[in-house]
């Protein structure tokens, strides 16, 4: 017994024992948010995804259910197709350095994680599916860029006055959130110093990033489409005027 407990108290001291086992907790990490995480954040976001659609759609036939009398699809493309280029609207034009950051924002926070080549290579071992990847440096600069709109907009909460009125803890962790993805991302990919633990936080990251969509002020995503077709529907069908 004593034999045993020497042979023990010898492992613990052993480097090598430590750093096996440092490598089989990274090996178990990984394979948990590699895999059953990735399943629960997808489920999690679609599922609320749905429920919020659904019951807002309810909702909107309860309270106000004159909008759907008067909705027309052409209006509701015409303004959709209209908003979805910079400087289209008046307001866009007034306020230029918003709207480069704003479209700049949201055309790489989506094309970088679609287009990454190394996520296209995880679906392409995963599923065998791929498609077209962004060089790495045309993607590190685009990652870069979202990190400094998210500093744009925390600037503009913090520093305007009428932004600042409106701005609470939670608008400051969803940026919080949105940047951390592509910070934790570039300083995995560039294996700056503890990048494995970098990328066990960009992963975990992005799945979070993707569960917080529905159920934050990030659902805007999801009714964009609506929103900008009621009010389309309503300046031309209604109004008989543009909504820009």
């Amino acid at each position: 017994m004593q034999m045993r407990v020497n042979i023990a108290v010898m492992s613990l001291n052993c480097p090598t024992f430590w750093r096996e086992r440092k490598f089989q907790m990274l090996h178990d990490i990984f394979g948990f948010i590699r895999g059953p995480l990735v399943w629960i954040s997808f489920t999690v976001f679609t599922v609320g995804s749905l429920y919020r659609l659904i019951s807002m759609w309810r909702l909107a036939k309860k309270k106000d259910s004159v909008v759907f009398n008067y909705f027309s699809a052409f209006y509701a493309l015409r303004s959709i197709g209209h908003w979805i280029f910079p400087f289209a609207g008046v307001n866009m034009r007034k306020h230029p350095a918003m709207t480069v950051v704003a479209f700049l924002f949201h055309i790489f926070l989506f094309s970088v994680p679609v287009f990454l080549s190394g996520h296209v290579i995880l679906f392409k071992e995963s599923w065998n599916i791929s498609w077209w990847w962004l060089p790495d440096m045309a993607a590190d600069i685009m990652a870069m860029i979202v990190i400094g709109c998210c500093l744009f907009f925390m600037g503009r909460r913090i520093f305007l006055k009428e932004v600042r009125y409106l701005t609470s803890v939670s608008d400051y962790m969803i940026l919080a959130a949105v940047a951390a993805p592509f910070i934790s991302g570039i300083w995995a990919y560039h294996q700056w110093a503890a990048f494995q633990a970098a990328l066990i936080v960009h992963i975990i990251s992005g799945e979070i990033l993707l569960m917080i969509i529905p159920f934050t002020k990030l659902n805007h995503m999801l009714f964009f489409p609506f929103t900008r077709g009621y009010m389309g529907s309503e300046f031309g069908a209604v109004r008989h005027t543009k909504d820009w």
